[in-house]
């Protein structure tokens, strides 16, 4: 099988295993995302998103269908060698620590030293280009427990970069921040793919900004998952049956939703 998407899923059905059986939440989901490109995955809370990012980065088994990487199946991949290939930002509070910024940022690395963790010139050059990149040298040498939520985000992009994987996948990472934040974490996620050439993959709330600012956008639904630039997602009518409520309309001539 041949493709030029850094990741794809065929026929994916994603949730859970209980001892009643399994639980479906999505089903026949088919996505490819390419290098180069920003790509947001939005939908109404619970509609599996969360769920969705967990299936295709190996945290949780597909109930069906397949997720290939680099056109291997993801389940083929030992965690060292996912941990090449694909990175990883949550939401998750970090452990109380003592470690400096630039020190939580060298954990990128990981999947590249030896069994004592010694880093080498290579990884230091992409902990320093990671630093340069997401312009949070000022912050180097402070704890990461004394920085803001605006600043840890950018430095937890900065640990994924580091990484140095082809895609990078995050869950919710403009949540709680304010608007000036949520706009700096966007456009840096939009530089790192278009520049860079990574392949950025990032779950949202903040669907208008999504609309302005990314390549694809993946919207769930209960009815279906579909992938396509904004433009014709709009033209499509993709977001008008978004939200089922009749005090939230999508306005096709601004690209954004309203209320009325």
């Amino acid at each position: 099988m041949e493709s030029k998407a850094i990741l794809k899923t065929e026929n994916l059905n994603i949730g859970y295993t209980s001892k009643k059986g399994k639980i479906e939440i999505a089903a026949n989901i088919n996505i490819e995302l390419e290098a180069g490109k920003l790509i947001t995955l939005i939908g109404g809370n619970g509609i599996g998103k969360s769920t969705l990012l967990k299936t295709i980065t190996s945290i949780i088994p597909a109930l069906e269908g397949e997720v290939y990487l680099s056109d291997k199946k993801i389940a083929a991949y030992t965690p060292e060698t996912l941990a090449q290939n694909l990175s990883i930002v949550t939401t998750e509070k970090l452990p109380a620590s003592n470690l400096t910024v630039s020190e939580l940022i060298a954990l990128g690395r990981h999947p590249y030293t030896n069994w004592m963790g010694n880093l080498t010139e290579n990884d230091f050059n992409h902990i320093e280009n990671a630093i340069s990149v997401t312009k949070v040298d000022h912050l180097k040498y402070q704890k990461y427990s004394e920085i803001s939520d605006g600043q840890l985000q950018k430095v937890m992009i900065a640990r994924a970069l580091a990484q140095d994987t082809p895609l990078i996948i995050l869950d919710e990472p403009t949540t709680h921040l304010d608007l000036f934040h949520k706009v700096a974490v966007f456009k840096l996620l939009k530089k790192l793919a278009n520049e860079n050439n990574k392949c950025i993959l990032f779950s949202t709330h903040d669907i208008d900004l999504a609309i302005q600012l990314s390549d694809e956008m993946i919207v769930m639904t209960e009815d279906f998952c579909v992938q396509d630039q904004p433009c014709n997602l709009i033209e499509k009518g993709v977001f008008d049956t978004l939200f089922k409520d009749e005090h939230i309309v999508f306005d096709k001539a601004h690209g954004k939703f309203i209320v009325r």
